[in-house]
């Protein structure tokens, strides 16, 4: 039997609809692997219905489990490589506009996970997407299947999943084999999170905000962990706190808190960042954007910079090379629900592409996101633009004002060819307005890519420019 391959190394944004601009839910997670490519795809698998009796088994650790007879349509961004890498679906929305981001990888101290370890066997992240997306209706629905799956089958690795529906937003963290918690993100709140356990306080008198695992308090109070005084506060009980935190995680939450609360002062290397923030203005989509396309920007820790070296790699950035999808799942509340969810997808390395809207009520997807080749070509989307992100970071210097202005430009475009979509399709109802959106969504796709190529191109001109083997003396020779 193979061990489930712990691939994740993410960092993630929800937001609440009282906190956005528009009223929308919002959850965002960067998928990061611990490999520089892992290619990926993006596709709709059908809706099933009365299917023979199935079983879905792990190709990375051997988890076994029966799969519904039935099942929505949902949107997914599995590996390619499916039998080398195992599935991951890690994000999409089903069609009764439920969103679901998973994983965030977490890690458990050694205390609880001594008494409670992981299960090899279990439901990893490699399916997990697969496992629960297509079978639930609501965020808190999510929690409740999820949280009953690990009940019975245990979990292999520390996971935080994101639910959320038009109304609600949740975060769960799986911690050990078997126990979790997940907490209701306020209306009028965002959290941030970085592959450290995330939630603090838990209130288990307070159903409308807080769920968790049968026996977690028990567990807990006879195994003297709590060590705190007063509380009862997850983080401390279940998560670390270590040098690597420091380093790798906690820098990469006070950035998102500074980008959306700059007028706190806070060390990044502090290990009492808050998980529930609330900031005076509305959040948009471009700026969960902006947090998980970044990378520093304008502080001394800014590896692309000009700072000194110590400062420059001493913390692990949000935006990476690895980053192999990042997407920010909307639920609009100013539409009607047929339209009201769309998929920022950016398949590229976020500080250097654009995240490109995609409408979930669809029927598929473009080829050129379906279909990823394993290697470079130049007809799929990922590879397009991670092309891209390779080029300008070459040339960083000479290249990132250019860049700058494409993503600056096309933020513009896709903004209005959404609005422009949403004003079309009023009128439209059933599957004529799937079939509607469907085109959108592939019509947008043929847009993005002639702007990009010629972006891409211009670039490989420039850097014929800039090479090293040149000498000028007489320019006759």
């Amino acid at each position: 039997m193979k061990f489930a391959k712990h691939l994740s190394a993410c960092t993630s944004v929800l937001v609440g609809k009282d906190a956005t601009v528009d009223g929308s839910t919002l959850i965002a997670r960067n998928d990061d692997t611990f490999l520089p490519l892992t290619p990926q795809r993006f596709y709709v698998h059908p809706a099933e219905h009365d299917q023979p009796e199935r079983t879905w088994v792990s190709n990375q650790n051997g988890f076994t489990a029966p799969i519904p007879s039935d099942g929505y349509r949902y949107l997914a961004t599995p590996n390619v490589e499916v039998d080398k890498e195992g599935v991951y679906a890690e994000s999409g929305f089903n069609e009764k506009n439920v969103a679901m981001s998973a994983t965030e990888s977490v890690y458990g101290n050694p205390a609880p996970l001594a008494l409670d370890p992981l299960v090899e066997n279990g439901l990893a992240e490699d399916s997990l997407q697969t496992m629960v997306l297509p079978y639930i209706n609501s965020a808190r629905d999510g929690v409740r299947y999820l949280g009953n799956l690990i009940k019975q089958y245990g979990s292999p690795e520390g996971n935080g999943v994101l639910f959320s529906d038009h109304d609600e937003v949740w975060y769960m963290e799986i911690v050990t084999g078997h126990h979790w918690v997940a907490q209701r993100i306020p209306d009028d709140a965002y959290a941030v999170t970085a592959n450290q356990v995330a939630i603090q306080q838990v209130s288990f008198d307070d159903p409308d905000n807080f769920m968790f695992s049968e026996g977690i308090q028990e567990f807990v109070a006879d195994n003297h962990l709590n060590p705190d005084q007063d509380g009862w506060n997850f983080r401390h009980i279940f998560g670390t706190d270590n040098e690597k935190d420091r380093h790798y995680n906690t820098p990469r939450v006070w950035f998102g808190q500074h980008v959306l609360n700059p007028e706190i002062e806070q060390d990044p290397q502090s290990s009492d960042l808050p998980f529930i923030c609330r900031t005076s203005h509305k959040i948009s989509v471009e700026d969960v954007e902006y947090i998980l396309s970044s990378h520093y920007n304008e502080t001394k820790y800014d590896p692309l910079g000009p700072g000194d070296d110590a400062d420059k790699l001493k913390f692990r950035p949000i935006s990476m090379n690895r980053t192999q999808n990042s997407h920010v799942l909307q639920l609009r509340n100013d539409v009607p629900v047929e339209s009201s969810a769309i998929f920022w997808l950016n398949f590229g390395v976020p500080a250097f592409s654009p995240y490109v809207p995609f409408f979930a009520n669809a029927t598929d997807t473009d080829p050129s996101y379906s279909q990823t080749p394993v290697h470079l070509d130049d007809v799929s989307a990922y590879w397009m633009y991670r092309k891209l992100s390779m080029i300008v970071e070459s040339h960083y210097v000479q290249f990132i004002e250019q860049d700058t202005d494409y993503l600056t430009a096309t933020k513009q475009s896709l903004r209005a060819h959404v609005a422009q979509t949403l004003a079309q399709a009023k009128s439209l109802s059933g599957d004529e307005l799937t079939a509607f959106l469907t085109k959108q969504n592939h019509q947008v796709v043929a847009d993005m890519r002639k702007v990009t190529t010629q972006l891409t191109n211009d670039l490989i001109e420039k850097g014929l420019t800039l090479s090293r083997l040149t000498f000028n003396m007489d320019k006759n020779l």
